[in-house]
């Protein structure tokens, strides 16, 4: 199934590196104009850089999603350069393994606002102009089985992935009239530098209760948000997919 986003723009958080660049990769290959946007201008020009030199179309955009003001800045931004984006993937992420009575304070709020209100607020500044203009939409997020589980020493992490769950199947309920899918994408352990940023023992521990007895490649990943923000999934909005090798098996 060959999946052709030609004449769609496509704006993706986290797009610098890991799951996000890989989503970015597939939606410009697929035929997506696609705004790369991260904390990290270097790294999302580098993810421009390979895009063009294999022919796709994009602009890298600087962007703090932990900032309503970040975002609302990025949106006539990305809009000149590109015009109105038809498909949104909240890709940026991030959370460290810390017992939970040892979270500070401000490590609370950052996750929380990195996680969940990030997203909350892309979706509240991108989602405007597509209702306004009875524009088509699809929007992604992006979740964890953390958020569906549990995960040790990752209690406020998981509530704000669990909260983003949540937060989808609300927001599918609300969009559908203006005919834009919203779905959710809850990937398990992933090669990724955050997660080889953790301790070798803890991911030793991750790969072994992962049933394919392997970490999952950001590709695998990307694939999933992709077929979800085009037309072969007009009829799926409101969904939590895992992509985890099995180690989530939700009915």
């Amino acid at each position: 199934m060959n999946i052709d986003l030609t004449g769609h723009r496509a704006i993706i958080t986290g797009a610098g590196s890991g799951i996000g660049r890989q989503v970015a990769f597939i939606m410009a290959a697929s035929g997506a104009d696609v705004a790369v946007a991260d904390i990290n201008l270097e790294a999302a020009e580098e993810t421009v850089k390979t895009i063009s030199q294999n022919g796709g179309k994009a602009k890298a955009f600087l962007v703090d999603v932990t900032s309503r003001q970040s975002i609302q800045i990025l949106r006539p931004k990305v809009e000149s350069a590109l015009g109105v984006c038809d498909i949104l993937v909240n890709g940026a992420g991030w959370g460290v393994t810390i017992p939970f009575l040892n979270n500070e304070p401000d490590f609370i709020d950052r996750v929380v606002a990195l996680n969940l209100m990030g997203e909350i607020n892309m979706c509240h500044t991108f989602l405007p102009p597509l209702v306004e203009k009875g524009i088509r939409g699809w929007v992604v997020n992006l979740s964890s089985d953390a958020g569906r589980v549990g995960s040790l020493g990752q209690s406020v992490y998981a509530a704000a992935k669990g909260g983003v769950i949540a937060f989808t199947k609300s927001l599918a309920r609300e969009m559908a009239r203006h005919n834009i899918n919203v779905n959710c994408v809850a990937p398990g352990p992933t090669d990724t530098p955050l997660f080889r940023s953790e301790s070798e023992k803890l991911q030793a521990a991750l790969i072994r209760a992962v049933p394919l007895r392997r970490l999952g490649d950001p590709s695998e990943i990307a694939y999933v948000v992709t077929f979800l923000a085009s037309e072969q999934a007009s009829y799926v909005t409101g969904q939590v997919i895992s992509v985890s090798g099995g180690l989530t098996m939700a009915g």
